[in-house]
């Protein structure tokens, strides 16, 4: 029987919606959430897609291995190579998981738009394909907040995320 060690880390990441100032020079700039571009939406504000989703399980997959992606490592990659896709940032903390490997994702989104219930498992989907996992491996849930918060209140997306990995134990014989 393998033996294996498991281990889990949160991450957090928030963005406002972009003003209209910000979308003049891209009036037509979806909300990216997953990966997913959500036509329609006001999209978020951020040097990068902003997609706060993806930044949230970045962050919390850095609290696994210990290497911060978001910060520096990122505005390299935006700022000064024009990589604004969060999926490159997510694919940049996988790569230092060494031997951990990502068994689960659990996310939980506070907006009060939009409303994300027929977004829940393309974006299931897609964030598995990106994590190497199965739908079955993400949990997602949305809230309004009941307008408790500036989330709650339509100004903007919070999401926390929870990632557990596990690898296995050296056995002696």
């Amino acid at each position: 029987m393998q033996l294996y060690e498991a281990i889990c880390a949160i991450g957090q990441d928030s963005h406002r919606f972009a003003s209209q100032a910000e979308m003049q020079g891209s009036p037509d700039q979806p909300l990216r959430l997953a990966g997913i571009d959500i036509v329609g939406a006001r999209p978020l504000s951020g040097n990068s897609d902003a997609d706060v989703i993806l930044h949230a399980l970045t962050n919390a997959i850095s609290g696994l291995s210990g290497v911060n992606i978001l910060g520096p490592r990122s505005d390299k990659l935006c700022l000064e190579q024009g990589i604004t896709d969060s999926a490159v940032y997510l694919q940049e903390a996988l790569d230092t998981l060494g031997e951990w490997e990502l068994r689960h994702v659990s996310i939980s989104v506070e907006c009060k738009n939009p409303r994300l219930v027929n977004w829940i498992e393309p974006m299931k989907a897609r964030l598995a394909d990106l994590c190497g996992l199965v739908p079955g491996d993400i949990g997602l849930t949305a809230t309004s907040g009941e307008g408790l918060t500036a989330f709650g209140r339509g100004e903007g997306i919070q999401v926390f995320c929870q990632v557990t990995a596990r690898r296995r134990i050296a056995q002696s014989d």
